[in-house]
């Protein structure tokens, strides 16, 4: 079976190196897809999800924005299963200073600039060793302006408030990105931050084992 992977705002595949799947799954790396002008997650969700090609029986692995992704294409494509890692099952969970932001557009005044530099990241992701710090810059290096300030647009814009049938949720219990206090997970991993699955990933692996019916 195969196993769609979505990362993080803008991110690649690289997100995911630490993740070992049971081997009856195939995994792909869904690269993200230019958002065309104001559009809406459930839109662009629409769109991407004719990545996934045929109709056989496929899950979804999300990560932080890729498992709000991840959730809008489970309404459309109707997946065996979708895992979100490090990220919210409805638009109820975000936290209130992100909508709040969003009311008065002050996401769209941090400078892109600023987002690239890798500082916003660095502190709410809870990058705190070399590795993960090296993880933060090169994702700010590398990662397109234009996705990154589409992608808060449409984190803060999001409307989908009812959970979706079969989500399953992992999240850290120190995540400073997104708080668990906000969140209903189904699995906490303790002291695990938004980077949980790089500095956490032997965790990570194991409740994906379990739930994907490998003792």
């Amino acid at each position: 079976m195969k196993a769609y992977f979505i990362s993080g705002l803008g991110a690649d595949k690289k997100a995911f190196q630490k993740i070992k799947l049971p081997v009856a799954y195939e995994p792909v790396y869904l690269d993200w897809i230019t958002p065309e002008k104001n559009e809406s997650l459930t839109n662009y969700a629409r769109r991407f999800s004719s990545l996934i090609k045929n109709n056989d029986a496929f899950i979804l692995i999300g990560l932080s924005f890729g498992g709000m992704l991840a959730s809008e294409i489970a309404r459309l494509r109707n997946p065996m299963k979708t895992i979100i890692i490090s990220s919210i099952a409805t638009s109820s969970e975000l936290p209130w200073y992100f909508k709040g932001a969003g009311r008065i557009g002050l996401h769209k005044a941090v400078p892109i600039k600023f987002l690239k530099a890798g500082t916003l990241f660095k502190n709410m992701m809870g990058a705190a060793s070399k590795e993960d710090k090296a993880v933060i810059y090169n994702y700010a290096r590398s990662a397109d302006p234009n996705l990154v300030r589409w992608s808060i647009h449409a984190i803060v814009s999001w409307n989908q408030p009812d959970r979706l049938p079969g989500v399953v949720h992992l999240h850290g219990s120190n995540d400073h990105m997104l708080p668990i206090k906000y969140t209903h997970p189904d699995y906490i991993i303790k002291d695990g931050g938004h980077l949980m699955i790089f500095n956490k990933a032997d965790e990570v692996n194991k409740i994906l084992n379990e739930v994907l019916g490998v003792n």
